[in-house]
């Protein structure tokens, strides 16, 4: 899992620089400028990102040690949950309705529960590995961004228009079909359909 392990490690260390490191972020805009430190931070991202896609393939292919094993209507449970998650992660785009005003940050929402959701469909070691890390990365910019919130740094989303609530359940339904009849199997190599999700 050395691979995955290395992709989890910049993925996290990349992203949780605002809040660990504000210093190195701001010495890296200062030599690189704003354009040139985005730049670098989307390189590092997308790198991060392949690694875990790649480790994680690749762990699975030779195997991993079964922390548990969850029982068949724990996959359904997951399903219905990512459904969820869709809708929330595509309010998240859009202008604030009443989804994007009472979950506040609905992308990072959109993010927990797709962990929770594989947590609970999947007890492979290197399962358990991807998707504790990303839920407790989750939580810790989340508290962070309570603190920017407070500090005046950042705003909560404003209502806009219910309509966006309507439009995020009718995209979000979208997404998750295409991702549950085919994206899912095609990118990871699994069919959530009909008892598990990988």
């Amino acid at each position: 899992m050395t691979l995955l392990i290395a992709g989890l490690v910049l993925f996290i260390a990349s992203h949780l620089l605002r809040p660990f490191a504000p210093g190195l972020r701001n010495a890296a805009i200062a030599a690189l400028g704003k354009p040139g430190w985005m730049a670098v931070h989307g390189i590092l991202s997308l790198l991060s990102l392949a690694l875990i896609a790649y480790g994680f393939v690749d762990a699975r292919e030779n195997g991993g040690a079964m922390l548990y094993s969850p029982p068949t209507f724990m996959a359904h449970i997951a399903l219905t949950l990512m459904l969820i998650a869709s809708i929330c992660l595509v309010a998240g785009f859009l202008p604030a309705g009443y989804i994007r005003t009472k979950l506040k940050f609905p992308i990072l929402v959109a993010i927990k529960i797709w962990a929770l959701a594989h947590l609970l469909a999947n007890g492979e070691s290197y399962s358990v590995l991807l998707f504790v890390t990303i839920l407790a990365w989750a939580v810790i910019l989340r508290i962070s961004l309570k603190k920017r919130i407070a500090a005046g740094e950042t705003r909560l989303p404003v209502f806009v228009s219910a309509k966006y609530d309507l439009i995020a359940v009718i995209v979000g339904l979208a997404i998750y079909a295409v991702i549950v009849l085919k994206l899912h199997e095609l990118v990871i190599g699994v069919a959530p359909l009909p008892v598990s999700i990988g």
